[in-house]
């Protein structure tokens, strides 16, 4: 890429909102959330719809950059989240922030498996937090989005890989039932997923893409099958 090319792409305002630290999202390392604008899903349970429906952003990646320059020795790495982060060219943008030596964590729901595989292929990533939504029965139902092979494909590549990254589901107890946690699991399983798969659940901010409030029905965690370690936070 030409260094005129390379900065145009790198100024484009893309990126929602920028948290300047946090110990909670990236496990064991101090880091930033990169929050891009955007998402090719509208789950129903998101808290993020500002950022979901939100066509641009308050900050380049320039901007970005600037700010980890003045952070260099004092965070350890950034988390791009959104929205969905893979929506937008992330690998320059990787490129720069392994130069001044952080490591890199990606969200991401998975839909965007050839940007993955580039990001993985050139060893930019250094863990990723993979989303399954729901499983495919109720796939397009909750994420309004028909992309269920996409990140089908995505998981596979995380699994044969060998590479750092986990499994995470939102419940939302009247969306998802016990039946459809277990379906994850056996899917998991039947993939060679070995790994802890974490639960998180919903947290009723009062602003959400479909308006839900906090679940009536009352999940059962006993009768969830025990072949991988489920962890709930």
């Amino acid at each position: 890429m030409s260094i005129d090319r390379e900065n145009n792409s790198l100024s484009a305002k893309v990126i929602y909102d920028l948290t300047s630290f946090t110990h909670l999202d990236y496990p064991n390392h101090l880091s930033c959330i990169v929050w891009f604008s955007g998402c090719n899903m509208r789950c129903d349970y998101c808290y993020n719809k500002d950022i979901v429906f939100a066509k641009d952003g308050k900050y380049s990646y320039n901007d970005i950059l600037d700010f980890l320059k003045t952070r260099v020795n004092l965070l350890e790495a950034v988390v791009l989240s959104g929205g969905e982060a893979t929506s937008h060219d992330l690998v320059t943008f990787c490129k720069k922030i392994k130069e001044f030596g952080f490591k890199i964590k990606l969200d991401t729901n998975g839909t965007n498996y050839r940007q993955v595989k580039e990001l993985l292929e050139l060893n930019l990533l250094d863990y990723i937090a993979l989303d399954y939504k729901a499983p495919e029965s109720k796939f397009q139902e909750i994420t309004h989005s028909n992309k269920f092979d996409e990140f089908s494909k995505t998981l596979n590549l995380l699994i044969e890989s060998g590479f750092d990254f986990e499994v995470r589901t939102t419940l939302h107890a009247d969306l998802l039932n016990e039946e459809d946690i277990n379906c994850i699991i056996d899917d998991l399983q039947n993939r060679g997923y070995k790994k802890s798969y974490f639960i998180q659940l919903f947290l009723d901010t009062g602003k959400n893409i479909a308006d839900l409030k906090a679940p009536k029905y009352k999940f059962d965690k006993s009768i969830l099958k025990n072949d991988i370690e489920v962890i709930f936070r």
